[in-house]
């Protein structure tokens, strides 16, 4: 089946360089293989009119890291289509809200619970909306925060309504399929049920014209010609006749998403790891409908950071919001491509990583070739247009940065950055100074009350000594690496921090990383840190021999 709507808001034709197109047929990057799935879906009988790209939201609660995750990466996968195919057929990304479902609980993050608790397993769409009187439920107001949350970073996407699809008729003729093949519906459900959810399932579920619930009642009759199913009211009794059509029901989950695949044409849907057994049994249904399922792939959950599974109703991990307030969106984007399908952690300790790695790759992009370009995730983060940007220091180099002169506003580390890299300012480096900001927030939220200074024992007294000693007879204006060299070469001296696994480039021994630690930890009060050199350089020869003197006569510890 078609939807008669399905060209509305395709993609933009634009014209892709042959070597691009080229380089893209052999591509490693994950969003490569899943669209040549889809090259392969159609390569024998022709592409369709429109290939359709679909994610899912449940409006129960707000819009989340995960929905964001999963409207990026099918993102990714609709671009790198576009390009292997020399972007000859229109595509289109649909975002389902499923807003027609029960209210099952009242959300603890939502005012006025009371009223809402009197609309539970009413339709979402049919629940007040709690926050104000700006919208007409609370699917609506969920709804509204969807689109907005989607438009602030740019997706390019159609909003669908489950509501709006199955009352305006768009869902009549594959829900009268859906009566039709109702035995070969039941035969894929039933077995993996329990025995007492077995005897009232059913994959309709009417909307009680009495109160408005939305019913998990067995059907005891159905009228194929008629377009009709017969249940009994639960609470009096009556043997209650309702159309399958024009709203008047709405389908398990399971089979709703059958239905929606097979109703719209979905041509490419993924889903969380957790999802695979619906996953199956929603193709197997989509099947019975006469539809072919979508292609797609299963994503690892994101864990916290004890490993656990993250919930919303436990509130652990990471929202959209917190990751924000730390970092750019691109950095998200960059966590979301990389290994979709590793279980990773999803905590704050995650961001400064990803926010270098992004910039990383930002920066080596103009030097690759082509094939190495389509590999670069920053490829598929910018739809094959990443941007120039220029950024002289690194985000963690920032953050300890921060760390070293206790500062609290922008302007104090512009001017150690201005010295550093003459000629750089705000606003030349305009999303350096986006990061300097990011910086300083993410320092007093979460660096700095983990910070545990300790003093230096009599050898790493000795070995601070020298280093500031050597550090002396240093021109101020000294690079990262001479600095580097100048304290490769002092604990080179110390038995305690020789490693003879490695060989310096004179023959001896190397020097081992706990000489590093302990710098970290005595000067800056963490277990890691950035390379020392590139530090020092930033942070002043001067400042550092201070910032050592503080340590040895006692004052970080006592601070």
């Amino acid at each position: 089946m078609s939807d008669p709507e399905r060209g509305a808001s395709l993609s933009h034709h634009e014209s892709f360089d042959p070597d691009v197109i080229a380089a893209a047929q052999g591509g490693k990057a994950w969003p490569f293989e899943e669209a040549r799935k889809l090259v392969k879906r159609y390569e024998k009988s022709g592409f369709p009119d429109v290939v359709l790209f679909e994610t899912g939201y449940g409006p129960s609660g707000l819009p989340h890291i995960g929905t964001f995750g999963e409207v990026a990466r099918t993102s990714m996968v609709r671009h790198a289509f576009r390009v292997l195919t020399g972007d000859r057929v229109p595509t289109k990304l649909i975002c389902f809200s499923d807003d027609m479902d029960g209210l099952r609980k009242v959300p603890d993050n939502v005012p006025n619970k009371e009223m809402m608790a009197t609309y539970l397993g009413k339709p979402l769409s049919r629940v007040p909306d709690p926050f104000s009187d700006a919208h007409p439920s609370f699917a609506a107001a969920n709804n509204a925060r969807l689109r907005s949350f989607l438009d602030r970073f740019g997706f390019d996407y159609e909003f669908a309504s489950a509501t709006d699809y199955y009352t305006s008729g768009r869902f009549d003729e594959a829900l009268l399929r859906m009566l039709a093949v109702y035995d070969d519906v039941m035969a894929i459900i039933l077995p993996t049920l329990g025995e007492e959810r077995r005897a009232t399932y059913s994959p309709f579920l009417p909307i009680c014209p009495r109160t408005g619930v939305v019913l998990q009642v067995p059907m005891v009759d159905r009228d194929v010609a008629a377009g009709t199913v017969t249940y009994l009211d639960p609470e009096t009794g009556e043997r209650m006749v309702t159309p399958v059509t024009g709203g008047n029901v709405k389908c398990q989950w399971k089979a709703d998403w059958a239905l929606r695949w097979f109703a719209l044409g979905v041509d490419y849907e993924m889903a969380g790891k957790d999802l695979i057994d619906s996953v199956t049994l929603s193709s197997k249904i989509c099947k019975a409908l006469g539809g072919t399922p979508p292609e797609g792939f299963n994503y690892e959950l994101f864990l916290d950071d004890k490993g656990q599974k993250i919930s919303k109703s436990k509130g652990n991990g990471l929202t959209i919001d917190e990751w924000l307030a730390y970092a750019p969106s691109e950095s998200l984007s960059l966590y979301m491509f990389q290994k979709p399908k590793t279980a990773k952690r999803l905590h704050f300790d995650v961001i400064p990583r990803a926010v270098d790695e992004y910039y990383q790759f930002l920066s080596a992009y103009e030097k690759q070739d082509w094939p190495t370009r389509l590999s670069n995730p920053v490829w598929h983060m910018h739809d094959g247009e990443p941007p120039a940007i220029d950024l002289p220091v690194p985000f963690a180099l920032l953050l300890n940065l921060v760390s070293a002169s206790n500062a609290h506003d922008n302007a104090v580390l512009w001017g150690f950055i201005s010295r550093y890299a003459p000629g750089v300012t705000a606003e030349t480096h305009p999303e350096l100074d986006r990061l300097v900001g990011y910086a300083i927030r993410y320092f007093d939220d979460f660096v700095k009350p983990a910070k545990r200074f300790r003093a230096p024992d009599a050898v790493e007294r000795e070995a601070l000594a020298a280093l500031s000693e050597k550090l002396g007879t240093l021109p101020a204006d000294a690079d990262g690496a001479v600095i580097q060299d100048a304290a490769l070469d002092v604990a080179r001296a110390i038995e305690r921090y020789q490693d003879h696994a490695k060989k310096s480039p004179s023959g001896g021994p190397g020097v081992s990383i706990a000489f590093f630690q302990m710098i970290y930890e005595v000067l800056l009060g963490q277990e890691r840190g950035p390379r020392f050199g590139s530090f020092a350089a930033l942070y002043g020869i001067a400042e550092t021999r201070a910032l050592i003197d503080d340590a040895l006569e006692g004052r970080l510890t006592a601070a």
